[in-house]
């Protein structure tokens, strides 16, 4: 094993399984567990870390020293990204979309992807569009030299390679397949891992973040049969809120001390409990959720 593989094995700490007693306003008929994955590491958390792992890996062993990859100005992908460029001794380039942002003051999130040395060039929305498109990762190639390039959010073939460690982990930690396993979806990769290591009496469940009721499955082989995508909590898009998931977040937060984010975690919980109240798990199910950490994206209002 070499320094490179050890220090990235030892980076990111134990993810615990905890069991919620009293998580909700009301008693629902579940045996709810949560995976702390934003227990990972404390700037590279949750599914950013699973996804980034293999990439790691792979960039370091084709003898890239540089990531490049894509994000919106509040981006937990970037945020990750700059982080582990920094741990592991990569130049790190952010294109942000939203070529308007270059002349305004540095939110929190861009301000830290900056401190920890990533260059960040603004680009305009129609150029953002391109961001998958091959003649356009050539001109990057040809502007900033040899890259290790990730997608938007990170998810590719390696990075389900990392989120499919999830569930044969926590299987191993509850001693029994769970009923139910339940994650957000942004891009979709933790979810794609966790349909891959499914065990036949394991269903997946993945709560879209985005509004999309056209949402197609993005990966080869078709959506598999042991996941179903719920698309009803998206609380009226990406990264929008409501008074109501708001107080739900904080009265969790306060009977379990356990902090969510309102993007994708604590949407995802809300689903949870709404669907429970509705009959739609069977009394007593198993019903895992996977905390994919993005603490650094809490509402302000969460923080009052």
């Amino acid at each position: 094993m070499t320094d490179f593989d050890e220090r990235l094995r030892t980076f990111a700490a134990h993810s615990p399984l905890q069991r919620l007693d009293d998580a909700f306003p009301e008693p629902v008929g579940i045996r709810l567990f949560l995976k702390r994955d934003d227990q990972l590491h404390p700037l590279v958390s949750g599914n950013k870390w699973r996804k980034l792992k293999y990439n790691l890996l792979e960039a370091r062993r084709q003898g890239i020293n540089t990531l490049l990859t894509f994000g919106g100005a509040y981006s937990n992908h970037l945020y990750a990204t700059a982080a582990a460029g920094q741990a592991f001794g990569f130049r790190a380039i952010g294109l942000v979309r939203g070529e308007e942002l270059a002349q305004l003051p540095r939110n929190s999130t861009l301000a830290f992807c900056e401190a920890c040395g990533m260059q960040l060039h603004f680009v305009s929305r129609s150029d953002y569009q391109r961001k998958d498109h091959p003649d356009y990762v050539a001109e990057l190639m040809r502007q900033f030299g040899p890259c290790f390039v990730l997608p938007e959010g990170g998810t590719n073939a390696l990075a389900i390679r990392g989120t499919a460690e999830i569930l044969p982990e926590l299987t191993a930690q509850l001693g029994f397949a769970p009923d139910y396993v339940c994650c957000p979806v942004g891009t979709g990769g933790t979810v794609a891992g966790l349909a891959q290591s499914a065990s036949p009496q394991t269903q997946v469940l993945g709560f879209l973040a985005l509004k999309s009721s056209s949402f197609e499955w993005p990966f080869p082989g078709g959506q598999p049969a042991n996941l179903a995508l719920i698309t009803d909590y998206h609380g009226g898009g990406y990264a929008r809120t409501s008074p109501a998931l708001l107080d739900f977040i904080r009265d969790f937060e306060r009977r379990t001390g356990v902090l969510l984010e309102q993007v994708y975690t604590g949407k995802m919980l809300f689903g949870i409990y709404d669907l429970a109240r509705q009959g739609y798990f069977p009394q007593d199910a198993t019903v895992v959720a996977v905390h994919t950490g993005g603490l650094q994206g809490r509402n302000d209002a969460l923080n009052s």
